[in-house]
């Protein structure tokens, strides 16, 4: 009709102010939040969608009430937190979207939100205190909490208390906390110096080496090592190097995680490497994307950006690198074992890294990678997942250990802690025969002289 005035509504086109009602320092922009066009292609892919196909536990659902809490139509009531904790983060959706939402950079920023609106209080309050703020940016105290882990678990008092049941009365979820508690390495592992390349060298490289990692993981950061020389590097390994903040990331603890991204920038500077090595996929990520983090920070911005594009997962590393020879002892290797590779989220869906694990296991002689149902969907990990929301976790990682299992193999390899610790809990349970690897630590028995 002639003189009418049309008016688009939010959903329709470029919301107007989509983010204008956020209160963090580093808000997501109007453009970002805005992209998604509702076309339902991610919604196949979201674990939480497909376990209970509620629109809101889909990454589309999630994304309507993320721009109303933006333009300041809804609040963070109970009901809203909830489907924000829900979400695993997995980015699963993220490798779907044909228009290129940024969906973990929009859920890590609404859990930031969350958390200056609704901060935490009581027993919740105290335990990321502990662990966001005094635990995990001091690696000398995380060695120290991790050996009396250690005792814990040798000294058989772990037997004895959860016999007891008392882990059940005690507040929080610290049952199913202490039933995935991993064993916790004999020796850790104490980044320092540099390990020199074997034969033929290739370039320099610097091994970020974690915090979990180096306590319950340190054979596999040894073995981690030992590879890269054994590919020609010059392995520089930084002391003063800290926690990555992924998983103050996705707890809305961003402010914390940019500090720590401080640290093991100006660490890393110091060293002249080429690349930065990290083994754990949900490190790796996070270190990706230092320059995002920091990107409203006008010191930082380009110190990060240049960080971030030094940085290699070990598979994406060994890839880059000329094939080692067969080990010597490969004639007497089974004519041919089966190995699952299981996909980590934030290594497939967040760095974009497939092909290159599955290329350096398939040269290991007498092995044949097989694929999984589903394997590109998350285990239930997802950082501390497993813990804030066990029922769902327990479920997807239910479903992923019946997918490995289905395929026969002896081996399920991963390239994460998380989703390692994941399985060997699944598969214990059910019983079943099959050990969750690291890719390190395969790839080093396989070529160890």
């Amino acid at each position: 009709m002639s003189g009418s005035t049309t008016t688009e509504s939010p959903d329709a086109g470029e919301a107007i102010g989509a983010a204008s009602h956020f209160t963090i320092p580093d808000p997501p922009s109007d453009a970002d939040m805005a992209a998604c066009v509702h076309c339902g292609l991610c919604l196949p892919h979201c674990p939480t969608f497909r376990v209970t196909r509620n629109e809101t536990a889909s990454p589309r659902g999630r994304l309507h009430l993320m721009r109303a809490l933006g333009e300041g139509r809804v609040d963070t009531t109970d009901t809203f937190v909830e489907h924000m904790s829900l979400c695993l983060d997995c980015r699963a959706c993220e490798a779907a979207c044909p228009t290129g939402v940024k969906f973990g950079h929009l859920m890590e920023a609404t859990r930031a939100e969350i958390q200056v609106r609704r901060p935490r209080t009581g027993f919740p309050k105290v335990l990321a205190w502990v662990v966001f703020t005094q635990l995990f940016p001091y690696p000398g105290r995380m060695a120290l909490f991790a050996g009396a882990l250690r005792l814990y678990q040798r000294l058989g008092v772990q037997a004895l208390v959860r016999a007891s049941g008392l882990l059940k009365r005690l507040p929080g979820n610290l049952d199913e906390a202490e039933a995935l508690l991993p064993r916790i390495s004999g020796r850790f592992f104490s980044p320092r110096g540099t390990v020199p390349a074997r034969g033929q060298f290739q370039k320099r490289v610097a091994f970020f080496a974690g915090c979990i990692m180096r306590v319950a993981f340190a054979e596999t950061n040894r073995a981690t090592v030992r590879m890269l020389a054994r590919a020609g590097c010059d392995v520089d390994q930084p002391e003063d190097q800290i926690c990555c903040g992924a998983l103050h990331v996705h707890a809305g603890e961003r402010e914390g995680a940019k500090e720590l991204a401080r640290r093991n920038i100006e660490v890393f500077e110091g060293s002249d490497s080429e690349w930065i090595v990290v083994n754990a996929a949900g490190c790796g990520a996070a270190l990706k994307e230092y320059g995002e983090l920091l990107a409203h920070d006008p010191i930082w911005s380009e110190r990060a950006k240049a960080f971030s594009a030094r940085v290699r997962d070990f598979s994406e590393a060994l890839a880059a690198l000329p094939p080692l020879a067969p080990p010597i002892r490969a004639s007497k290797q089974p004519a041919e074992q089966k190995i699952a590779y299981q996909d980590a989220c934030h290594l497939l869906h967040a760095q974009r890294v497939r092909q290159q694990p599955r290329d350096v296991l398939g040269r290991i002689p007498g092995v044949k990678v097989v694929e999984m149902r589903d394997g590109d969907r998350c285990c239930g990990s997802a950082g501390i997942y497993n813990l804030t929301e066990p029922e769902m976790a327990e479920t997807l990682g239910d479903q992923k250990v019946t997918n490995v299992m289905a395929t026969g193999a002896g081996v399920v390899v991963s390239a994460n802690p998380g989703c390692l610790i994941q399985l060997r809990a699944g598969l214990q349970k059910r019983g079943s025969s099959t050990k969750a690897v690291h890719i390190a630590d395969l790839l080093d028995a396989a070529y160890r002289d």
